[in-house]
């Protein structure tokens, strides 16, 4: 994954990102959006031959580069919560 920052100010991020899925991405934003301080968090798919995406993150108070930052690391808990979950039901706990 590639990542550019293209525009950052105390409320707002612009992010330009080459060479991911755009499923990961719904899933960051997913998570930003259960913030509060949160405005608004939007993935676009510039091109879908190239697949180049940019990323807005608004937020009313905090950085919102943390926030972002915060918000994948909860994507990640979940999904090792979802991992766990699933190995226990193929090995029949």
């Amino acid at each position: 994954m590639d990542v550019q920052l293209k525009k950052s100010s105390s409320k707002e991020v612009l992010l330009d990102i080459r060479k991911s899925d755009i499923s990961t991405l719904y899933i960051v934003q997913h998570e930003l959006l259960k913030d509060n301080t949160v405005e608004f968090a939007g993935v676009v798919m510039k091109h879908p031959l190239t697949k180049e995406y940019a990323m807005r993150v608004n937020t009313s108070k905090g950085n919102p580069l943390k926030e972002i930052d915060k918000a994948a690391k909860s994507a990640l808990e979940y999904v090792g919560q979802l991992k766990k979950a699933i190995h226990s039901k193929i090995k029949g706990d």
